[in-house]
């Protein structure tokens, strides 16, 4: 026979938008256990299982704090034919308070009313409406004239008698049938019930009892705050006055660590609350979040595979995004397949179209490295060193936009997009040293054969100053450099060749270099490094702050136009850090808009 051993939710608290799975724990017929659906148009043995989800919606709830139930009932609204939602308060000091905007509501509803009926008859026949998210609670109490203040004594505001307030199973009702459920806004502030049963799949009879568990009352989604683009003049860009040609073509390129849900651990971030950090919930806000940046070519990582091809490649496609995605290599990885995460680099489709893609793979380059260097009896030493499974994701695209000069007309405009990752542990300097030189002379052997502008964007886990952010920004790095001191493996000698000759800036330094400074340019300033002319942080977690995230472009190809504003610590820190209820990753987004400079010929 077929029974439930167990029934868990990820979160009690659900959240509008975010879809609800249950993990329920079957003994099936064969006395296995697994977690895997009976559903009832696959039985087994005749045995199968039955879902249902209800909501206790004929529970009213305040009008101005959805997660309160609801205590007092203005009349006067429902008197002026104001939705019957509007008038539902949790506390007489909660009426009081809003009954300014109560007043405005009155009127304006009264105004536009030439409905026929006596008024009692509105009042009572709205009132006992099924619809109306009410039942039969014998309310009772006077109305109060409309434009005057709400007075307590002879209340307008009648309260509800006990046995309304206390909840019972004939409160009640069915809003689903499935496994899963996703809360829409008419579910905010109401509680729901998942229960599940084992069924004779042919009678429909339960055969043991049903297991339920009561959820918290639904609770809207938080809405991140709006983040602006700010408009830049980039020093490098204008320069030259060649480079002053108009162009038509701008793009913009947002990178993001959106933090894998296989990281995104209570104990890595316990003071994010536990449905924050559920991931039905956070991968509607990432989404949420990323779409609304209207970016043209999107850099992510930490993308889980199974995240990928189920959500973020289908969800992001609606919106117009071709989707390309490198998974990490797993030499080093022992958990689920499914989770491993990688890069993943999407483009508008009606601004960009698909070219070529190269996939660095850093383990094949180790490989290559200790054959070619190391001494036999040390290449198994070298390799657990050097061995990460860290990749790359190159992509090269054609602009569908034009960017014609005087002396290219009708020339494809190309663009070389970089997206990596480098999570290699602090201790490995000089591994992750080596990895960002070898993607940069990748890049460099891209170059020489196309010639066209290049962006390298990821999370870098390297922080202004240090050897890799050194050999990113300058191209070289100083031999004396500390970072320098740790190779054990003689990978980074002779220093000498640690360079690259790529232009490369990065984005966020425009905010640093601007001459003019107005007021957001002044704001954005003090959340920059002035010794690094990098933002102060774009890593925000409760053991560390600091900037490992960048945008850097080839200078001499793309100007910047304008940058996505950074956000100011005190802000995140009023929910002690990221990932927070508001943000869904310990990262920021960076977002940079770009300009193509045609091609001046020498």
């Amino acid at each position: 026979m077929l029974s439930v051993l167990r029934v868990h939710l990820p979160s009690e608290i659900p959240v509008v938008g975010c879809e609800i799975t249950p993990y329920v724990l079957l003994r099936r017929p064969d006395n296995s256990i697994s977690n895997e659906d009976v559903p009832e148009s696959a039985p087994i043995n005749g045995y199968c299982m039955r879902y249902r989800v209800q909501s206790d919606r004929k529970v009213a709830v305040c009008s101005v704090h959805p997660t309160e139930q609801a205590t007092l009932q203005c009349l006067v609204c429902v008197k002026a034919k104001v939705p019957i939602a509007k008038s539902f308060h949790c506390t007489p000091k909660c009426f009081s308070d809003a009954w300014q905007h109560h007043r405005a509501l009155h009127e304006r509803a009264s105004n536009i009313s030439n409905e026929n009926g006596t008024e009692e008859e509105e009042m009572f026949g709205r009132f006992s409406s099924i619809g109306s998210g009410v039942t039969n609670a014998g309310i009772s109490g006077s109305t109060s004239n409309i434009g005057q203040g709400p007075s307590m004594s002879n209340a307008s505001t009648p309260i509800y008698p006990t046995a309304f307030a206390e909840r019972s199973g004939d409160s009640l009702f069915e809003v689903g049938r499935c496994r899963t459920y996703t809360p829409t806004s008419d579910d905010i502030g109401y509680s729901l019930k998942f229960e599940c049963v084992a069924i004779d799949a042919e009678t429909r009879i339960p055969v043991g009892n049903a297991n339920a568990i009561m959820m918290s009352r639904v609770i809207p989604a938080p809405t991140p705050t709006p983040r602006r683009m700010i408009q830049v003049n980039d020093v490098l860009g204008h320069m030259d006055p060649d480079s002053r040609i108009a162009s038509s073509g701008t793009f913009s390129v947002l990178s993001y660590n959106i933090l894998s849900d296989a990281y995104a651990t209570s104990e890595s971030y316990s003071y994010c609350p536990s449905w924050a950090l559920s991931w039905p919930y956070r991968r509607q806000n990432l989404l949420r979040e990323i779409v609304g940046y209207h970016a043209d070519i999107l850099c992510l990582q930490e993308v889980q595979s199974d995240h990928f091809e189920e959500f973020f490649a289908p969800e992001l496609d609606k919106h117009g995004y071709q989707a390309l995605y490198k998974k990490k290599t797993s030499e080093v990885y022992s958990g689920n397949p499914n989770a491993i995460d990688g890069c993943a680099t999407f483009f508008r489709r009606d601004k960009f179209s698909h070219v070529k893609k190269y996939e660095v793979e850093f383990n094949k380059a180790a490989q290559s490295l200790t054959d070619a260097v190391i001494q036999p009896g040390q290449k198994k030493v070298a390799l657990s060193r050097l061995i990460k499974d860290n990749i790359a994701l190159i992509v090269v695209l054609e602009a569908k936009f034009s960017n014609h000069g005087a002396d290219n007309p009708g020339k494809r405009q190309l663009l070389c997009v970089a997206n990596t990752h480098v999570n290699v542990h602090q201790d490995h300097k000089d591994v992750k040293l080596w990895q960002v030189h070898t993607l940069l002379k990748g890049l460099e052997k891209i170059a020489v054969s196309a010639d066209i502008p290049m962006l390298v964007c990821g999370d870098f886990n390297s922080v202004p100053g240090s050897a890799p952010h050194a050999l990113l920004a300058i191209g070289k790095v100083d031999q004396l450099h500390l970072d320098l001191a740790v190779d054990p493996l003689g990978i980074l000698r002779p220093p000498s060749k640690l360079t690259h000759q790529l232009p490369l800036v990065s984005a966020y330094s425009s905010f640093a270099r601007m001459m003019v400074v107005g007021h957001s340019l002044e704001q954005q300033r003090k959340r920059m490094d002035p010794t690094t002319n990098e933002p102060l942080f774009t890593n925000c977690t409760r053991d560390f702050i600091g900037t490992v995230d960048y945008i850097f472009y080839t200078a001499d190809s793309l100007t910047v136009e304008s940058l996505l504003e950074l956000l100011d610590e005190e802000s995140l820190r009023k929910d002690t850090a990221l990932p927070s209820a508001e943000w869904s990753s310990d990262h920021l987004a960076l977002l940079a808009e770009f300009r193509c400079k045609p091609r001046v010929r020498r």
